[in-house]
C-alpha cells in the first residue's frame, strides 16, 4: 500500500492491489417493500457497526439508483460479518452489491462499467467489488488494471487484534509525509517475483505510524512470520492483517 502524495481536493493518490477473498463475507438481503413505502428500510444485524442503519452505505447506494432511475423503495438487511474499522473494504463490498442487486431487481440495465462508475461515487475502492478480480489500483483507489496473482497453493489467513480499530482519518494523519514523491518498487512486477521476496519489496506505508499506536497490530504481524508465514502485512489502513502460508 503505497501512498504517493496528496491531491488538490484533499485525498490521497495511492497505488495497491486488490485481491477478493471469500473467508470474511457479509450477507445482504434485499426486498421489495409493499406498494406506496415513501422510505427505504435498512437493519443491521450481525457485527456492530459505528454507524446508524440511516448512515449506511447501503442506503447512500440505493439514493444514488433512485435519484437517477426513481426505484421504489426497498428493505435492505445486512448482517455484518466483517469487521469495521479493519480494511478490509467491508462497507465497501456491501455498497457494490447493494448496487448490483438493485440493477438486477429493478431491471436498470446497467453493465459493469456503468456499475463501476457509479460505485466509485460512493467510494475510493467501491469500483472493485463490481467485478472482484484482482486489481492494482491507482488514483484514490478506483482506477483499476486486472493482474494476474494466483496464490493457488498457498493459504491466506487473516486476523483482527480484539478491540483495535483504526480509523481511515487517524491512518492518513500519520502518514510521513516526507516519502510522497519517492520512487518506490512497481507493485505489478513485485507481485510476480517469488513470495519470499515480497518481505522485502512490498510494504504498507501506514504500518510507519499505525504500530507504534497500535503495538498489538505490530505482534499480530510478527507472530505470524513466526508461525512460518511467507508473507505478512496489515490491509490497507489498518486494524486487520494477512498472512500466506504454504498449505
Amino acid at each position: 500500500m503505497h501512498v504517493v502524495g496528496r491531491r488538490a481536493d484533499g485525498y490521497h493518490d495511492i497505488e495497491t492491489i486488490f485481491l477478493a477473498v471469500d473467508s470474511l463475507h457479509d450477507e445482504l438481503c434485499i426486498a421489495a417493500l409493499p406498494a406506496g413505502a415513501a422510505e427505504p428500510c435498512m437493519r443491521q444485524e450481525g457485527l456492530a457497526l459505528d454507524n446508524a442503519p440511516a448512515d449506511n452505505i447501503c442506503l447512500r447506494a440505493w439514493r444514488l439508483l433512485h435519484d437517477e432511475f426513481g426505484i421504489a423503495p426497498v428493505e435492505i438487511r445486512l448482517r455484518k460479518g466483517i469487521p469495521f474499522g479493519a480494511g478490509l473494504g467491508g462497507g465497501s463490498s456491501d455498497a457494490a452489491s447493494t448496487l448490483d442487486m438493485l440493477n438486477r431487481m429493478f431491471s436498470l440495465g446497467l453493465d459493469s462499467g456503468a456499475l463501476e462508475e457509479r460505485a466509485a461515487r460512493l467510494g475510493a475502492d467501491c469500483a472493485f467489488f463490481v467485478r472482484n478480480r484482482a486489481a492494482y489500483a491507482t488514483g484514490i483507489g478506483d482506477r483499476l488494471e486486472p493482474i494476474d496473482l494466483d496464490l493457488g497453493g498457498l493459504r491466506l489467513e487473516i486476523g483482527i487484534p480484539e478491540g483495535e480499530h483504526v480509523s481511515t482519518r487517524e491512518a492518513y494523519a500519520g502518514l510521513d509525509r516526507s516519502r510522497f514523491g519517492t520512487e518506490r518498487p512497481d507493485l505489478r512486477e513485485a507481485v510476480r517475483r517469488p513470495i519470499g521476496d515480497w518481505r522485502d519489496l512490498i510494504v504498507n506505508d501506514f504500518e510507519a505510524s499505525v504500530f507504534p499506536a497500535h503495538p498489538a497490530i505490530a505482534s499480530l504481524k510478527e507472530e505470524m512470520y513466526r508461525r512460518g508465514a511467507l508473507y505478512a502485512s496489515m490491509t490497507g489502513s489498518g486494524a486487520a492483517v494477512f498472512g500466506i502460508f504454504e498449505k
